[in-house]
């Protein structure tokens, strides 16, 4: 009921809006920060690596092993990734388009830094992504997926049809 509510109602696709904005904001001034900044990932990465240790670590075993053996080696992709998936998350959330996939590549952002050891604002942010996610397609009612989603659908619709059609014509 809760759920239907969320993907429904209009005045919820209004504050869904208004989250959907904050977060990209937020995402969009960090890749920004990051794009003009001269970001590079090694640093955190490694930092990341060594809270794997102790008695009590912020790392698990298994994400420090990905880190060292995937994401160190490859920190100059993994950098580009990161700063710019941060703007482009940002971009696509405010403006409303394709709305999931961005909230998506935003909190799988966030798993991650989590998964390394960064709290900061990275729950917060799962939190209110995960609102967006349940929503579907009523968090970008108010943005421009409003006119983008139904466009896709009806040229899957019209690529199926005639895919039926010509089907049909070749089995008569």
């Amino acid at each position: 009921m809760f759920l239907e509510f969320l993907r429904t109602n209009r005045y919820v696709a209004g504050f869904l809006a208004i989250i959907r904005v904050y977060l990209g904001y937020t995402w969009l001034t960090s890749g920004w920060g990051k794009i003009t900044g001269g970001f590079d990932a090694s640093g955190y990465l490694q930092g990341a690596v060594a809270k794997a240790g102790g008695d009590h670590p912020a790392v698990q075993g298994w994400w420090a092993a990905f880190l060292e053996n995937v994401a160190i080696p490859g920190a100059n992709v993994f950098s580009f990734l990161v700063m710019w998936g941060e703007f482009l998350v940002g971009i696509a959330l405010i403006l409303g388009i394709f709305t999931n996939f961005a909230a998506l590549m935003g909190i799988v952002m966030n798993f991650a830094f989590v998964f390394s050891g960064t709290v900061s604002s990275n729950p917060q942010m799962i939190l209110l992504t995960a609102l967006l996610l349940a929503a579907g397609f009523n968090a970008g009612r108010f943005g421009l997926d409003r006119f983008v989603i139904p466009f896709i659908r009806q040229k899957i619709a019209n690529k199926r049809r005639n895919q039926l059609k010509q089907v049909v014509a070749e089995t008569n």
